[in-house]
């Protein structure tokens, strides 16, 4: 992963936005990277252990170069070898990250439940990530104060301590998945039993347990409810992360709206129940296999959609909906209830002819069949394929800008695209 992070970053460097042309429907198959949302929380985990952990498949993004090179300033040791990574943490050397690296990504915050659980003190910057609204860390530190720390925040950082942690109850009011992840990781080294009820479940916080788990953890998970037995220690172990449901939300979305036929190889249908359930309204035939899915597209049509907690519909895959709604011919619904500020996109899409209107956490969009391509910036990692969906269907060409947010998160995405038959290069 090395050499391939040396070529990433210059080809990053020299070449910043996507061109994009209109381009016919989608046809082939591609192979579903594994999930962001899934690798970051297990790299952070891998500081629970003093023996090698490897974690195989991780997807060439920056937000894995950027959590491994907190790693490294934690202490760990970690071998690159293609796709595969070594981590080994038999001494930590700083509970208190460089200010500037850790805010680079909100993720870094999820090194807070492992270094107070190991080492019994941490000192962690407010988490950084894309501007997508209020995500605050509240819920965090209530779990790791019921679990016997202290907490307080100076100058935008955490301090948080506390030698010995005990296992408790502990109800969240909202379902949090950072905040349920913080506090699995932490309580896997307290005395006692943890038990976290009103807990985030989806599926990549269960791929988290499932990789704790290996480790020698012994945790118990029902629905919105996880139950963690302290351990003295534990142990290394090897695991494959889950693969990426948004990045094959997101492709499924980019076929169906073209009108293509795609085989996306690895997606696991049961994580995609809500985007696969929006896209047969809309006319889509969706084939799931042992395989992958496969998604046979008719154009776009007008839907009404409500982001929600899994396994509601992923407030993920808004931004990218909003972009076939801006495509269809009638008027489509979003309503945003997970985030407060998630419509930054939108004066984009304005820019390529979309007429939406936003009133609170709902947007209406009046579509007409018509977008034109345009220059416009990625505000953010989900608002990146957004702006790229919008220019596979827009007339004239698209220039996306800022797309170092959507390299955070979705690996060789335009090659991707490119695969499957999208007029789209790097300039």
């Amino acid at each position: 992963m090395v050499s391939n992070q040396a070529e990433t970053k210059n080809e990053h460097d020299n070449k910043k936005h996507l061109l994009i042309s209109k381009s016919g429907p989608l046809y082939g198959e591609c192979e579903i990277s594994a999930s962001k949302n899934a690798v970051l929380p297990i790299l952070a985990a891998c500081l629970l252990t003093r023996e090698t952990v490897t974690i195989r498949k991780a997807p060439r993004i920056s937000d894995v170069y950027d959590m491994v090179a907190m790693l490294k300033a934690f202490g760990a040791h970690v071998a690159e070898e293609d796709d595969t990574l070594k981590v080994t943490a038999k001494t930590i050397i700083t509970t208190a990250p460089d200010e500037a690296m850790a805010s680079r990504l909100r993720a870094s915050f999820l090194f807070m439940g492992p270094l107070l659980a190991r080492e019994g003190c941490v000192t962690m910057p407010l988490p950084g990530g894309c501007k997508i609204g209020t995500r605050p860390i509240d819920l965090h530190i209530k779990g790791f104060k019921a679990l016997g720390a202290n907490a307080v925040t100076v100058s935008g950082k955490v301090h948080t301590w506390g030698k010995t942690l005990e296992g408790t109850t502990i109800v969240l009011d909202y379902p949090s998945v950072g905040a349920t992840e913080n506090i699995i990781t932490a309580a896997c080294l307290a005395r006692g039993v943890t038990t976290l009820i009103g807990a985030a479940c989806e599926p990549e916080v269960r791929d988290l347990v499932c990789f704790l788990q290996k480790m020698g953890a012994n945790i118990r998970v029902s629905e919105g409810r996880v139950v963690i037995k302290g351990a003295g220690a534990l142990h290394g172990a090897e695991h494959t992360p889950i693969p990426d449901r948004i990045e094959a939300g997101t492709l499924m979305l980019a076929a169906a709206v073209t009108g293509g036929d795609v085989l996306l190889k690895g997606a696991q249908a049961s994580h995609l129940a809500p985007v696969s359930a929006k896209l047969v309204e809309a006319g889509a035939e969706i084939f799931p296999y042992e395989e992958g899915i496969r998604v046979r597209g008719y154009g776009a049509r007008p839907m009404e959609i409500i982001s929600a907690p899994y396994p509601g519909f992923p407030t993920d895959m808004q931004a990218p909906f909003m972009a076939a709604c801006c495509a269809a011919n009638g008027v489509s619904t979003i309503n945003e209830t997970v985030f407060d500020n998630r419509f930054l996109h939108v004066p984009e899409l304005k820019k390529m002819g979309a007429d939406i209107t936003v009133s609170g956490t709902t947007a209406v969009i009046r579509g007409t069949g018509r977008l034109r391509g345009a220059e416009v910036n990625a505000t953010d990692l989900r608002a990146g394929a957004a702006l790229c969906i919008a220019g596979i269907v827009a007339s004239e060409e698209t220039i996306v800008r800022s797309i170092y947010h959507i390299d955070r998160g979705y690996e060789d995405f335009d090659g991707k695209l490119k695969k499957l038959g999208v007029n789209i290069q790097r300039i």
